[in-house]
C-alpha cells in the first residue's frame, strides 16, 4: 500500500470518527484532506458526502457527489448519493432522475455478472 493509501485512510478513518462523534463540520475538513492525500480514494469522497450532508450544507453535498460521478461514472453508490443530497435539497426530479441511473448500473452489472 503506498504513503497517500495509507494517509488517506487514516484521515478516512478518523473523519468517520468524527461523524460518528456528532462532529459533522471537522468530518468534512478531514474528508477533504483524506482527498487530498489520494485524490481517486473513494470512500474519502462518500464520507465527505456525507458529512457534508449531515452538517445540513446540502448543495456542497450535491457538488460533491457531481464530483464523484465524474470519477465512478459506472458506481451505483455514487448516483445513490447524488440523489440522497438532491433529495434532501429538495431537487426531486433531478434526484429521481439519479435514482434512475443508479438502479440502471445495478441492473448493468447484474447482467454483466450472471453472464
Amino acid at each position: 500500500m503506498s504513503e497517500a493509501n495509507t494517509a488517506a485512510e487514516e484521515l478516512c478513518q478518523r473523519a468517520t470518527d468524527q461523524l460518528a462523534a456528532g462532529d459533522a463540520p471537522a468530518a468534512v475538513e478531514t474528508f477533504r484532506a483524506a482527498i487530498a492525500a489520494h485524490p481517486n480514494y473513494f470512500e474519502a469522497h462518500h464520507g465527505l458526502i456525507r458529512a457534508l450532508r449531515d452538517a445540513g450544507r446540502l448543495e456542497p453535498s450535491i457538488g460533491a457527489a457531481l464530483a464523484l460521478t465524474a470519477l465512478t461514472p459506472d458506481d451505483p453508490l455514487a448516483h445513490t448519493a447524488l440523489s440522497i443530497s438532491l433529495q434532501q435539497a429538495g431537487h426531486i426530479p433531478e434526484a429521481e432522475a439519479a435514482a434512475a441511473r443508479a438502479r440502471i448500473l445495478e441492473w448493468k452489472a447484474q447482467l454483466r455478472s450472471s453472464g
